[in-house]
């Protein structure tokens, strides 16, 4: 299967602004796609590549102040066409014999407070089968417990404050089921990429990026996806890390705004 995808952003600054774009394929998956999908402007600015401490590869740039700017990407990648890999006998770990690099991924962070749902994640899961049971458990806990809408999404929204609110998008969710994983003693990471619609009956939504979670099971990361609660087709990872505070698809060094937003990501039809 081939799917293309991209993003065009488009924005007005009223002055010279430093930014970082995080939204490029994730290094995992470059070899499957067709040519690079560098990062665009227009105006055309000099773009810097680095990869930050958790391996994701951003952009740094300066956007001109005065007029319209907008920064993208436009690729087609090859997919299997299978949806997310479900092992429902993965092993839950020890914590003492978790490997080093998960570790961190235990702990709270800014969006993830442990400290604030440890005692509400051990009363509601304590006693659920320890690994993917116990996972899924909070995922479809979380699913039902938070109410969608893009009306509700408030950026400083913490896992807690979702609990207590039970609303928000598809960040919420992802935090929401992170720190209950954390608080039970399973590494969990939040992701933001693609998800696809690819399989699944219209009508369709206008396309966003989306929010999931990964989770150490066994000897690896397995996707779950608390805001759709169900395996999908063509989930393509952008980066991952503690959580969104980690992961910004753009962070702007000054005022700004967002004026134009559009992200696609759609099977190519076979030749």
């Amino acid at each position: 299967m081939r799917i293309r995808l991209g993003c065009d952003l488009r924005f007005e600054f009223p002055k010279t602004t430093p930014m970082i774009a995080t939204l490029n394929v994730h290094f995992s998956r470059v070899s499957e796609l067709e040519h690079p999908d560098y990062l665009t402007t227009n105006p055309s600015v000099s773009i810097e590549g680095y990869r930050d401490s958790f391996g994701n590869w951003c952009n740094r740039l300066v956007a001109p102040g005065g007029h319209h700017f907008s920064l993208g990407t436009d690729a087609t990648i090859r997919d299997s066409g299978m949806p997310d890999p479900v092992d429902l006998n993965a092993l839950q770990h020890q914590v003492e014999n978790l490997p080093a690099e998960t570790i961190l991924f235990l702990l709270g962070s800014r969006y993830c407070k442990t400290d604030r749902l440890s005692d509400e994640a051990w009363r509601l899961f304590g006693n659920t089968p320890l690994g993917w049971p116990r996972v899924q458990a909070i995922c479809d806990f979380v699913h039902n417990h938070i109410v969608f809408g893009y009306e509700y999404s408030r950026p400083t929204r913490t896992a807690f404050e979702a609990y207590q609110e039970q609303r928000g998008v598809c960040r919420d969710y992802a935090h929401h089921a992170v720190a209950f994983c954390r608080c039970l003693n399973i590494p969990a990471r939040y992701c933001t990429g693609y998800i696809t619609e690819i399989g699944l009956p219209p009508p369709y939504a206008p396309m966003d990026f989306a929010a999931w979670i990964e989770v150490y099971l066994g000897d690896r990361w397995y996707a779950f996806d608390p805001r759709n609660n169900a395996p999908r087709i063509g989930r393509i990872l952008i980066a991952h890390g503690r959580d969104a505070a980690d992961v910004p698809l753009t962070h702007t060094f000054g005022t700004g705004l967002l004026s134009g937003f559009r992200v696609w990501a759609d099977e190519v039809p076979a030749e």
